[in-house]
Protein backbone atom coordinates (compact mmCIF):
# COMPACT_ATOMS: atom_id res chain seq x y z
CA UNK A 1 0.00 0.00 0.00
CA UNK A 2 1.22 3.68 -0.74
CA UNK A 3 1.44 6.12 1.90
CA UNK A 4 -1.76 7.80 0.66
CA UNK A 5 -3.76 4.64 0.64
CA UNK A 6 -2.87 3.85 4.53
CA UNK A 7 -4.57 7.00 5.31
CA UNK A 8 -7.40 6.50 3.42
CA UNK A 9 -7.79 3.30 4.98
CA UNK A 10 -7.53 4.27 8.37
CA UNK A 11 -10.10 6.81 7.47
CA UNK A 12 -12.39 4.67 6.53
CA UNK A 13 -12.08 1.36 8.27
CA UNK A 14 -10.89 2.33 11.79
CA UNK A 15 -12.47 3.77 14.72
CA UNK A 16 -11.09 7.44 15.54
CA UNK A 17 -10.15 6.77 18.85
CA UNK A 18 -6.57 8.30 19.03
CA UNK A 19 -4.55 11.43 18.05
CA UNK A 20 -2.43 10.05 15.46
CA UNK A 21 0.37 11.85 14.61
CA UNK A 22 0.73 11.45 10.57
CA UNK A 23 3.74 8.89 10.24
CA UNK A 24 3.92 5.43 8.81
CA UNK A 25 6.36 3.09 10.50
CA UNK A 26 7.52 0.21 9.35
CA UNK A 27 10.56 -1.09 11.06
CA UNK A 28 12.50 -1.16 13.56
CA UNK A 29 15.54 -2.25 15.68
CA UNK A 30 16.78 -1.37 19.09
CA UNK A 31 16.10 2.74 19.29
CA UNK A 32 15.61 3.12 16.05
CA UNK A 33 12.29 3.50 13.97
CA UNK A 34 12.04 3.86 10.00
CA UNK A 35 9.12 5.10 8.33
CA UNK A 36 7.68 4.19 4.74
CA UNK A 37 9.62 6.82 3.57
CA UNK A 38 13.05 5.34 4.64
CA UNK A 39 13.43 8.01 6.89
CA UNK A 40 14.83 7.43 10.92
CA UNK A 41 13.89 8.24 13.99
CA UNK A 42 15.52 8.02 17.69
CA UNK A 43 12.63 5.99 19.68
CA UNK A 44 12.83 7.77 23.37
CA UNK A 45 9.56 6.79 24.05
CA UNK A 46 9.90 3.02 22.59
CA UNK A 47 6.03 1.54 22.27
CA UNK A 48 4.53 3.96 25.26
CA UNK A 49 6.81 1.99 27.25
CA UNK A 50 6.09 -1.20 25.63
CA UNK A 51 9.37 -1.46 24.04
CA UNK A 52 11.99 -1.33 27.40
CA UNK A 53 14.19 -3.79 25.32
CA UNK A 54 14.10 -1.70 22.42
CA UNK A 55 12.73 -2.74 19.11
CA UNK A 56 13.05 -6.39 18.14
CA UNK A 57 15.49 -7.53 20.39
CA UNK A 58 17.55 -10.54 18.94
CA UNK A 59 17.11 -12.40 22.08
CA UNK A 60 12.92 -11.64 21.87
CA UNK A 61 12.52 -12.93 18.40
CA UNK A 62 14.90 -15.76 19.12
CA UNK A 63 12.42 -17.14 21.40
CA UNK A 64 9.59 -16.13 19.58
CA UNK A 65 10.89 -18.13 16.29
CA UNK A 66 11.50 -20.96 18.19
CA UNK A 67 8.36 -21.10 19.72
CA UNK A 68 5.54 -19.79 17.03
CA UNK A 69 6.68 -22.91 14.69
CA UNK A 70 5.66 -25.01 17.73
CA UNK A 71 2.31 -24.14 19.40
CA UNK A 72 1.09 -20.37 19.13
CA UNK A 73 -2.39 -21.29 21.85
CA UNK A 74 -3.56 -23.47 23.47
CA UNK A 75 -6.47 -22.79 26.50
CA UNK A 76 -5.65 -22.54 29.79
CA UNK A 77 -7.67 -25.74 30.88
CA UNK A 78 -4.18 -27.55 30.02
CA UNK A 79 -0.90 -26.94 30.87
CA UNK A 80 2.26 -25.93 28.82
CA UNK A 81 5.74 -25.00 30.10
CA UNK A 82 6.58 -21.65 29.01
CA UNK A 83 3.56 -20.40 31.16
CA UNK A 84 5.27 -22.29 34.30
CA UNK A 85 8.71 -21.27 33.03
CA UNK A 86 7.48 -17.40 32.75
CA UNK A 87 5.33 -17.64 36.31
CA UNK A 88 8.20 -19.00 38.09
CA UNK A 89 11.14 -16.45 36.61
CA UNK A 90 8.35 -13.47 37.84
CA UNK A 91 8.13 -15.09 41.48
CA UNK A 92 12.06 -15.41 40.97
CA UNK A 93 12.30 -12.07 40.73
CA UNK A 94 9.59 -10.66 42.77
CA UNK A 95 8.03 -12.00 45.68
CA UNK A 96 6.74 -15.14 47.07
CA UNK A 97 3.48 -15.54 45.16
CA UNK A 98 1.36 -16.72 42.50
CA UNK A 99 0.28 -15.66 39.06
CA UNK A 100 -2.46 -14.86 36.94
CA UNK A 101 -1.72 -14.35 32.81
CA UNK A 102 -3.76 -11.67 30.98
CA UNK A 103 -3.49 -9.79 27.77
CA UNK A 104 -2.87 -5.92 29.22
CA UNK A 105 -2.26 -3.48 32.06
CA UNK A 106 -6.16 -2.59 32.18
CA UNK A 107 -7.44 -6.38 32.14
CA UNK A 108 -4.77 -6.87 35.10
CA UNK A 109 -6.11 -3.99 37.13
CA UNK A 110 -9.50 -5.62 36.86
CA UNK A 111 -7.98 -8.95 37.99
CA UNK A 112 -6.51 -6.92 40.91
CA UNK A 113 -10.14 -5.15 41.54
CA UNK A 114 -12.18 -8.53 41.21
CA UNK A 115 -9.52 -10.24 43.39
CA UNK A 116 -9.87 -7.53 46.29
CA UNK A 117 -14.09 -7.70 46.28
CA UNK A 118 -13.56 -11.14 46.59
CA UNK A 119 -10.92 -10.78 49.35
CA UNK A 120 -13.48 -8.76 51.38
CA UNK A 121 -16.27 -11.39 51.28
CA UNK A 122 -19.18 -9.25 50.78
CA UNK A 123 -18.39 -7.37 53.62
CA UNK A 124 -15.59 -4.48 52.44
CA UNK A 125 -15.31 -3.49 49.02
CA UNK A 126 -14.00 0.27 48.77
CA UNK A 127 -10.58 0.64 46.97
CA UNK A 128 -8.86 3.90 47.38
CA UNK A 129 -6.92 5.34 44.36
CA UNK A 130 -4.92 8.55 43.60
CA UNK A 131 -5.37 11.96 42.01
CA UNK A 132 -3.68 11.71 38.48
CA UNK A 133 -3.37 8.02 38.67
CA UNK A 134 -4.04 5.79 35.41
CA UNK A 135 -5.11 2.29 35.59
CA UNK A 136 -7.03 1.42 32.37
CA UNK A 137 -9.96 2.09 29.78
CA UNK A 138 -12.13 -0.82 31.27
CA UNK A 139 -14.95 -0.01 33.05
CA UNK A 140 -13.49 -1.08 36.38
CA UNK A 141 -9.92 0.40 35.60
CA UNK A 142 -11.41 3.52 34.35
CA UNK A 143 -13.12 3.80 37.70
CA UNK A 144 -9.96 3.39 39.54
CA UNK A 145 -8.47 5.81 37.69
CA UNK A 146 -8.18 9.57 39.00
CA UNK A 147 -8.54 11.52 35.97
CA UNK A 148 -12.12 12.42 35.63
CA UNK A 149 -11.26 13.64 32.23
CA UNK A 150 -11.11 9.51 30.76
CA UNK A 151 -14.19 8.93 32.81
CA UNK A 152 -16.64 11.79 31.12
CA UNK A 153 -19.20 10.28 28.85
CA UNK A 154 -19.03 6.77 30.27
CA UNK A 155 -20.70 7.19 33.42
CA UNK A 156 -22.22 5.48 35.31
CA UNK A 157 -18.55 4.23 36.42
CA UNK A 158 -18.60 1.07 38.97
CA UNK A 159 -18.79 2.34 42.80
CA UNK A 160 -17.00 1.61 46.01
CA UNK A 161 -13.59 3.65 44.68
CA UNK A 162 -12.38 6.76 46.68
CA UNK A 163 -9.49 9.22 44.89
CA UNK A 164 -6.86 10.86 47.47
CA UNK A 165 -4.51 13.36 46.60
CA UNK A 166 -1.01 11.32 45.70
CA UNK A 167 1.65 11.82 48.34
CA UNK A 168 -0.49 13.22 51.30
CA UNK A 169 -0.35 10.42 53.56
CA UNK A 170 -3.10 12.71 55.96
CA UNK A 171 -5.78 12.75 52.99
CA UNK A 172 -5.01 9.17 52.97
CA UNK A 173 -5.45 8.48 56.53
CA UNK A 174 -8.72 10.05 56.45
CA UNK A 175 -10.06 7.80 53.89
CA UNK A 176 -9.63 4.98 54.98
CA UNK A 177 -13.30 3.69 56.30
CA UNK A 178 -14.34 0.03 57.54
CA UNK A 179 -15.19 -0.70 54.22
CA UNK A 180 -11.97 -0.21 52.73
CA UNK A 181 -10.32 -3.14 51.06
CA UNK A 182 -7.39 -1.93 48.92
CA UNK A 183 -5.39 0.82 48.42
CA UNK A 184 -4.07 0.84 44.94
CA UNK A 185 -1.33 3.16 43.21
CA UNK A 186 1.40 3.76 40.82
CA UNK A 187 4.78 4.24 42.52
CA UNK A 188 5.71 6.70 39.38
CA UNK A 189 2.78 8.18 37.92
CA UNK A 190 2.90 7.87 34.08
CA UNK A 191 0.23 9.33 32.44
CA UNK A 192 -0.16 11.59 35.33
CA UNK A 193 2.71 13.17 34.66
CA UNK A 194 6.08 11.59 35.96
CA UNK A 195 5.19 11.99 39.89
CA UNK A 196 7.19 9.58 42.48
CA UNK A 197 6.04 8.39 45.09
CA UNK A 198 7.75 9.09 48.80
CA UNK A 199 9.56 6.34 50.83
CA UNK A 200 8.17 7.76 53.84
CA UNK A 201 4.61 7.27 52.20
CA UNK A 202 4.93 4.30 51.25
CA UNK A 203 6.27 2.57 53.95
CA UNK A 204 3.52 4.30 55.87
CA UNK A 205 0.97 2.76 53.56
CA UNK A 206 2.49 -0.97 53.96
CA UNK A 207 2.21 -0.52 57.59
CA UNK A 208 -1.65 0.54 57.86
CA UNK A 209 -2.49 -1.75 55.45
CA UNK A 210 -0.62 -4.81 57.57
CA UNK A 211 -2.39 -3.51 60.53
CA UNK A 212 -5.77 -3.01 58.93
CA UNK A 213 -5.67 -6.22 56.50
CA UNK A 214 -5.79 -3.90 53.64
CA UNK A 215 -4.53 -5.25 50.09
CA UNK A 216 -1.61 -2.94 49.20
CA UNK A 217 -1.84 -3.13 44.99
CA UNK A 218 1.21 -1.81 43.02
CA UNK A 219 0.21 -1.10 39.59
CA UNK A 220 3.70 -1.04 37.92
CA UNK A 221 2.08 -1.68 34.39
CA UNK A 222 4.92 1.08 33.08
CA UNK A 223 7.52 0.98 35.87
CA UNK A 224 8.34 -3.02 36.04
CA UNK A 225 10.34 -4.90 33.80
CA UNK A 226 13.30 -2.73 34.58
CA UNK A 227 12.25 0.70 33.98
CA UNK A 228 13.48 2.08 37.16
CA UNK A 229 16.37 0.68 37.43
CA UNK A 230 15.39 -2.46 39.52
CA UNK A 231 13.29 -5.38 38.21
CA UNK A 232 10.26 -3.86 39.83
CA UNK A 233 10.07 -0.73 41.47
CA UNK A 234 8.92 -1.69 44.77
CA UNK A 235 12.53 -2.93 45.73
CA UNK A 236 13.04 1.05 45.66
CA UNK A 237 10.91 1.38 48.67
CA UNK A 238 11.92 -1.45 51.28
CA UNK A 239 7.89 -2.74 50.84
CA UNK A 240 6.75 -5.68 49.28
CA UNK A 241 2.79 -5.56 48.03
CA UNK A 242 -0.03 -7.71 48.73
CA UNK A 243 -0.90 -7.36 44.76
CA UNK A 244 1.14 -6.49 41.83
CA UNK A 245 -0.06 -5.42 38.12
CA UNK A 246 2.36 -5.85 35.06
CA UNK A 247 2.00 -5.67 31.13
CA UNK A 248 3.72 -3.36 28.87
CA UNK A 249 7.53 -4.18 28.54
CA UNK A 250 7.09 -7.82 29.77
CA UNK A 251 6.68 -9.18 26.84
CA UNK A 252 8.89 -7.28 24.91
CA UNK A 253 6.51 -5.71 22.55
CA UNK A 254 3.84 -8.89 22.29
CA UNK A 255 0.49 -8.34 24.22
CA UNK A 256 1.04 -9.97 28.20
CA UNK A 257 -0.57 -8.71 31.20
CA UNK A 258 -0.25 -10.49 34.78
CA UNK A 259 -1.57 -10.37 38.69
CA UNK A 260 1.00 -11.40 40.74
CA UNK A 261 -0.52 -12.04 44.30
CA UNK A 262 1.44 -13.09 47.46
CA UNK A 263 1.69 -16.74 48.55
CA UNK A 264 -0.45 -16.62 51.64
CA UNK A 265 -3.70 -15.01 49.86
CA UNK A 266 -3.38 -16.77 46.76
CA UNK A 267 -6.10 -19.13 47.74
CA UNK A 268 -8.96 -16.30 47.62
CA UNK A 269 -9.34 -17.13 44.21
CA UNK A 270 -10.71 -20.36 43.05
CA UNK A 271 -11.07 -22.23 39.94
CA UNK A 272 -14.03 -20.49 37.60
CA UNK A 273 -14.03 -17.08 39.51
CA UNK A 274 -11.57 -15.59 36.80
CA UNK A 275 -10.18 -16.17 33.42
CA UNK A 276 -8.67 -15.39 30.07
CA UNK A 277 -9.08 -16.89 26.75
CA UNK A 278 -5.63 -15.77 25.41
CA UNK A 279 -3.99 -15.13 28.57
CA UNK A 280 -0.62 -16.67 29.28
CA UNK A 281 -0.32 -18.17 25.35
CA UNK A 282 2.77 -20.09 24.62
CA UNK A 283 4.00 -17.53 22.63
CA UNK A 284 3.82 -14.29 24.73
CA UNK A 285 4.90 -16.48 27.62
CA UNK A 286 7.95 -17.16 25.55
CA UNK A 287 8.80 -13.99 24.59
CA UNK A 288 8.31 -12.73 27.82
CA UNK A 289 11.06 -14.92 29.28
CA UNK A 290 13.50 -13.91 26.18
CA UNK A 291 12.89 -10.07 27.48
CA UNK A 292 13.87 -11.19 31.20
CA UNK A 293 17.31 -13.39 29.40
CA UNK A 294 17.80 -9.87 27.39
CA UNK A 295 17.55 -7.22 30.20
CA UNK A 296 19.72 -10.06 32.83
CA UNK A 297 22.36 -10.94 30.01
CA UNK A 298 22.42 -7.32 28.55
CA UNK A 299 23.01 -5.51 32.13
CA UNK A 300 20.63 -3.21 31.43
CA UNK A 301 19.47 -2.80 35.16
CA UNK A 302 22.72 -1.33 35.79
CA UNK A 303 22.67 0.78 32.54
CA UNK A 304 19.15 1.84 33.49
CA UNK A 305 20.37 3.43 36.71
CA UNK A 306 23.45 4.92 35.03
CA UNK A 307 21.56 6.79 32.13
CA UNK A 308 18.93 7.38 34.28
CA UNK A 309 21.27 9.65 36.50
CA UNK A 310 23.11 10.93 33.20
CA UNK A 311 19.82 11.83 31.47
CA UNK A 312 19.11 13.41 34.91
CA UNK A 313 21.64 15.52 35.43
CA UNK A 314 21.73 16.64 31.71
CA UNK A 315 17.98 17.56 31.66
CA UNK A 316 18.73 19.56 35.10
CA UNK A 317 21.47 20.97 33.49
CA UNK A 318 19.29 22.02 30.92
CA UNK A 319 16.72 23.84 33.06
CA UNK A 320 19.24 26.14 34.30
CA UNK A 321 20.04 26.79 30.87
CA UNK A 322 16.57 27.42 29.40
CA UNK A 323 13.75 29.27 31.33
CA UNK A 324 10.70 27.13 29.45
CA UNK A 325 11.89 24.13 32.01
CA UNK A 326 9.30 24.26 35.53
CA UNK A 327 10.80 20.87 36.77
CA UNK A 328 12.86 17.64 35.61
CA UNK A 329 11.65 14.61 37.96
CA UNK A 330 11.63 10.52 37.53
CA UNK A 331 13.36 7.47 38.36
CA UNK A 332 16.01 5.47 36.99
CA UNK A 333 14.64 6.14 32.95
CA UNK A 334 11.16 7.38 33.54
CA UNK A 335 11.37 10.83 33.19
CA UNK A 336 9.58 13.78 33.07
CA UNK A 337 10.26 17.52 32.17
CA UNK A 338 7.34 19.75 33.71
CA UNK A 339 7.20 23.01 31.47
CA UNK A 340 5.81 26.38 31.85
CA UNK A 341 4.03 26.10 28.70
CA UNK A 342 2.11 23.46 26.54
CA UNK A 343 4.06 20.81 25.42
CA UNK A 344 2.80 19.46 22.10
CA UNK A 345 4.74 22.03 20.19
CA UNK A 346 8.16 20.71 21.45
CA UNK A 347 6.99 17.17 20.70
CA UNK A 348 6.63 18.21 17.15
CA UNK A 349 9.45 19.95 17.15
CA UNK A 350 11.27 16.81 18.23
CA UNK A 351 9.53 14.40 15.71
CA UNK A 352 10.10 16.55 12.56
CA UNK A 353 13.86 16.71 14.16
CA UNK A 354 14.22 12.43 14.41
CA UNK A 355 13.40 12.32 18.35
CA UNK A 356 10.20 10.71 19.40
CA UNK A 357 9.25 11.51 23.22
CA UNK A 358 5.66 11.58 24.86
CA UNK A 359 3.68 14.99 25.89
CA UNK A 360 1.01 13.94 28.97
CA UNK A 361 -0.83 16.48 31.33
CA UNK A 362 -0.03 18.94 28.41
CA UNK A 363 2.86 20.35 29.62
CA UNK A 364 5.38 17.48 30.62
CA UNK A 365 7.30 15.98 28.20
CA UNK A 366 7.64 12.19 29.02
CA UNK A 367 10.99 10.83 28.18
CA UNK A 368 11.80 6.79 28.66
CA UNK A 369 14.25 4.97 26.22
CA UNK A 370 15.16 1.56 26.17
CA UNK A 371 16.72 0.10 28.72
CA UNK A 372 20.06 -0.32 26.64
CA UNK A 373 19.90 3.56 25.41
CA UNK A 374 23.76 4.61 25.00
CA UNK A 375 25.44 7.79 26.35
CA UNK A 376 25.85 8.67 21.95
CA UNK A 377 22.21 8.01 21.96
CA UNK A 378 21.46 10.37 25.27
CA UNK A 379 23.29 12.72 23.28
CA UNK A 380 21.73 13.05 20.29
CA UNK A 381 18.26 13.21 21.87
CA UNK A 382 19.57 16.20 24.52
CA UNK A 383 20.70 17.93 21.86
CA UNK A 384 17.53 17.60 18.94
CA UNK A 385 14.83 18.13 22.68
CA UNK A 386 17.40 21.51 23.31
CA UNK A 387 16.55 23.15 19.60
CA UNK A 388 13.08 21.95 19.87
CA UNK A 389 12.73 24.29 23.35
CA UNK A 390 14.71 26.82 22.44
CA UNK A 391 12.66 27.30 18.86
CA UNK A 392 9.48 27.80 20.78
CA UNK A 393 10.85 29.44 24.26
CA UNK A 394 12.29 32.35 21.93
Amino acid sequence: MQKTEIFEAYDNYILSTYFRTPAIFVKGKGMTLIDIEGKKYLDFFPGWGVNNVGHCHPKVMAAVRDQIGKLIHIPNNFYHPSQAKLAKEIIRCSFPGKVFFCNSGAEGCEAAIKFARAYGQGKRHGIITMVNSFHGRTLGALAATGQPKYQQGFQPLPPGFKTVPFNDWDALKAAIGDDTIAIMLELVQGEGGIHVAGKEYIRQIREICTEKDILLILDEVQTAMGRTGEMFAFKHYGVTPDLMVLAKALGGGLPIGALVVKEKIAGTFKPGMHASTFGGSPLVCKAALGTFKAIFSDKMLKNARVMGAYLMERLNALKEKLDCIREVRGLGLMLGVELKMEGKTVFEGCFNRGLIINCTQGNVLRIMPALNVTKKQADKALYILEMALAAVSG
